[in-house]
């Protein structure tokens, strides 16, 4: 590219005041040292004179077919579900910058572990000497002196991560941590980590140095990164079942499910206290929270306690049946996972900019000097005098967003045939069934009572009298794709309870509310 630029340059600066951009010819040796006329600059919108009748548009619908993709390009190998490999969940947790602190980790293990046991490894303890020294590191919580019990939480964390210094392989590593995990369950880790994550949210004197702060660094939030570490992986661990779990872990699991969504902590379950660390960081009054730890954690809880997309599915198909509604036309996840991926559409000011770029630039090539000559003996009188001062000022931008084909078979390359077999049989229409709501059926026939008889009926979506057969048509088909949520049911009986309020009025919410997340949070909506 520095040499196709560099003969730019020349051919601009021996090009006389009277002389065509196009007659401009090289000596020998222009372009490093090789003989022969040079490549020179042509208007990319006259190439079409240069190219076979009817060819200009086919090279560019077959670039424009390579470069984003079409159907013709084998799909994205990804996979639509709530979480991914339980290694990925993982490592999905810590960033770049957290690397050092894994020796920091298990450093502050290894100090604390080497006071009581001289001459074993942890791998090497039996159940009994494991519990005993969680015992240990959970009664070193509740030292008031927070160093000491920073390190402790690094302490904790590392048995958490595996104890990975004592383990030869990655397989070894998980197996221990899921060892260990449990183990921490066990003797009630999490509910003490509980207890300091709420004690460092409440924290105001963190919150109000965190506020005056010009940045936040990684310092300024390392007892909670320490904590939201130990709970995430705990969550993430326990929620997930194995072939090799043992009975009393299947217990453990099911314990552990009940008391994650009970109202256990200050009278609220996990997940809210999660929530309300959301709201005080989005309202600037803790710009130190780790949000994306705070959020991954509260995500996994919510896996953990309410389930993912498969029980969302069930329920919802069995509160349809309770409620007496149809059953759902199709599983909008099935669908979405056989969807092709897509990127996102542009934004509105993004394709402006793009518009004015493309107005300002002059796309330019370089060809051989016969094309060029060619194409002037076809017009002759075509000069560039007004073009002169736009390619002093865009030089360097025409160069580098265009490739430069030097010879004649470069100009409009092959397309690329794909194999049939790469092809996806994408259905042709919609998805899924449209869903049509009741107030979408009367906005209709209220705009079109108002528009051809004069006057509306309120809710009446029956009376088509005086109304064109067209619209009769277009009533009938969005009857036939109503659909009723099970969200505008629970709308109609909440009015009508708050209408009049009734114990039977109660115990019919009670019927929604089998979830403990969902029972203990309930409480809480200002219009029970």
């Amino acid at each position: 590219r520095s040499r196709e630029k560099g003969a730019y340059v020349l051919a601009r600066e021996r090009r006389g005041p009277g002389r065509k951009a196009g007659r401009a010819k090289m000596e020998p040796g222009g372009v490093g040292g090789c003989g022969g006329p040079g490549p020179l600059i042509v208007n990319n919108k006259q190439r079409g004179g240069l190219l076979p009748a009817g060819k200009g548009r086919e090279f560019n619908r077959n670039q424009r077919k390579d470069s984003e993709g079409y159907s013709e390009s084998p799909d994205l190998e990804f996979e639509y579900a709530d979480t991914d490999r339980w290694s990925a969940e993982l490592s999905e947790l810590y960033s770049y910058t957290e690397g050092p602190e894994f020796q920091l980790n298990r450093k502050c293990f290894e100090e604390d572990f080497r006071v009581h046991v001289l001459d074993k490894k942890w791998t090497e303890l039996d159940s009994d000497q494991h519990r005993t020294h969680a015992m240990r590191l959970l009664d070193g919580l509740e030292v008031t002196a927070r160093e000491k019990r920073l390190k402790v939480a690094r302490a904790i964390l590392y048995v958490a991560q595996g104890t990975f210094g004592e383990c030869g392989s990655e397989a070894e590593v998980q197996a221990w941590m899921r060892y260990n995990i449990f183990l921490l369950l066990e003797v009630g880790t999490f509910n003490a980590l509980v207890e300091l994550l709420n004690m460092e949210i409440d924290n105001s004197a963190a919150c109000s140095s965190a506020v005056r702060k010009p940045a936040i660094s990684l310092a300024d939030s390392t007892d909670l990164r320490v904590l939201l570490n130990i709970m995430y992986l705990i969550v993430e661990t326990a929620r997930q079942e194995a072939e090799g779990d043992k009975v009393e872990w299947k217990t453990m699991r099911q314990t552990f499910r009940a008391e994650l969504g009970a109202p256990l902590y200050n009278n609220e379950p996990f997940s809210v206290m999660l929530f309300g660390m959301v709201t005080k960081f989005c309202s600037g009054h803790a710009p130190h929270f780790p949000m994306k730890k705070v959020l991954l954690l509260l995500w996994k809880t919510v896996l953990c306690t309410l389930g993912g997309f498969e029980e969302l599915q069930a329920m919802k198909a069995e509160k349809r049946e309770i409620l007496g509604l149809p059953p759902l036309p199709e599983d909008s996840i099935k669908v979405i996972r056989n969807m092709r991926a897509a990127s996102p559409p542009a934004s509105a000011s993004d394709l402006i900019e793009q518009q004015q770029k493309r107005g300002r630039r002059e796309h330019k090539a370089l060809i051989k000097q016969d094309n060029l000559d060619a194409f002037n003996e076809r017009d002759p009188y075509k000069a560039d005098d007004s073009r002169e001062e736009e390619e002093e000022n865009d030089d360097d931008n025409s160069l580098e967003g265009e490739t430069f084909p030097l010879e004649r078979d470069e100009v409009m390359p092959p397309s690329i045939q794909h194999p049939p077999t790469d092809r996806l049989a994408c259905p042709k229409g919609l998805p899924w069934a449209p869903k049509v709501r009741e107030k979408d059926i009367e906005m209709f026939l209220e705009s079109s009572r108002s528009k051809f008889i004069g006057y509306t009926l309120g809710s009446d979506t029956n009376t088509v009298v005086g109304l064109p057969r067209p619209i009769h048509e277009s009533i009938r088909t969005l009857k036939l794709h109503k659909y009723t949520s099970i969200a505008e049911v629970q709308v109609q009986m909440e009015e009508e309870y708050l209408r009049s309020p009734s114990p039977g009025g109660k115990r019919k919410w009670s019927k929604f509310l089998r979830k403990p997340c969902t029972r203990a949070s309930f409480p809480a909506c200002p219009s029970t």
